[in-house]
């Protein structure tokens, strides 16, 4: 059965579309202290699992102004097993692929991209414009840096490069901040990778923003910022970039959303003396 949770946000319907879940295990993260980590996770509900913790993967479906634009696109069959159900996530949704007509991409990793192309390798959603940083597209595009990488890494630049290549005659890059598509403002969100990229939309006088992958564990990453993972092209980027975005959605009280929040992945971020604490929104039934 697919999962999907909508709601409503000003003018705009939004779907979160549960793609599956990724094992994330504790040696994935950077200088991981199962002391520390022990102490977070006894005051919540999550709990390590044959030494991982489940992470979702989360799309988003949002209908505005008689547009559909899906950010970001699932992992397809990249990602094997228990991933892989955006699809049916849109189907359920009533969202023919055809119907898209814009697809923003935070990055360019597979749980991300991976559901742009069918195995055959023609595009999923064949009428959508892409659009993606020019920066996150140069990173995964250079021979260079491909061939600088560990031999092991190199197949998350195939993969990225494979997901892309059927868009290239409806492709939009993004130079720095901006307007993405109509609604959605484009935010450089770097350190995670490149070119990571955030994306607020403005429904009707209310906001939301969609940020990627700022936070990959709701369990431990909003109690202890510091903490990065093996996934992080720049770790110290990566924090500063999530202190960042931390501070302002506490500041500015914003409701925000992720790739990785536990789903239905909607909330507000409190301000935890040095550190942070996510509050999940409450679901809007009968919608």
């Amino acid at each position: 059965m697919p999962a999907i949770h909508r709601f409503n946000l000003g003018d705009a319907r939004i779907t979160v579309l549960l793609d599956g879940h990724i094992p994330l295990g504790t040696q994935l993260f950077n200088g991981y202290d199962a002391d520390s980590a022990g102490a977070v996770l006894a005051g919540g509900l999550h709990r390590l699992q044959n030494g991982a913790l489940q992470v979702p993967v989360n799309g988003y479906l949002v209908e505005r102004g008689g547009r559909r634009t899906l950010i970001d696109t699932g992992t397809a069959q990249l990602m094997g097993p228990g991933l892989g159900a955006l699809g049916a996530g849109l189907a359920a949704a009533g969202a023919a692929p055809e119907s898209i007509d814009t697809v923003l991409l935070t990055h360019m990793h597979p749980d991300h991209s991976g559901g742009l192309a069918a195995e055959d390798g023609t595009a999923v959603f064949s009428s959508a414009e892409l659009v993606v940083a020019q920066r996150e597209w140069d990173f995964w595009h250079d021979d260079a840096i491909m061939a600088g990488v560990p031999e092991g890494s190199r197949g998350f630049f195939e993969m990225a490069r494979r997901s892309v290549a059927p868009y290239a005659g409806r492709l939009k890059l993004l130079r720095g901040e901006g307007e993405a598509a109509p609604g959605f403002t484009a935010l450089e969100l770097p350190g995670h990778t490149p070119g990571h990229t955030g994306f607020m939309l403005d429904a009707d006088s209310e906001g939301l923003l969609f940020w990627g992958d700022i936070i990959h564990s709701t369990a431990l990453q909003f109690a202890l910022p510091e903490w990065t993972i093996a996934f992080d092209t720049d770790p110290a980027q990566t924090v500063e970039t999530r202190r960042r975005m931390l501070d302002r959605a506490a500041a500015d009280n914003l409701l925000v959303t992720g790739a990785h929040i536990d789903f239905p992945a909607l909330g507000r971020v409190l301000r935890h003396g040095d550190a942070f604490a996510y509050q999940a929104a409450p679901w809007q039934f009968g919608l």
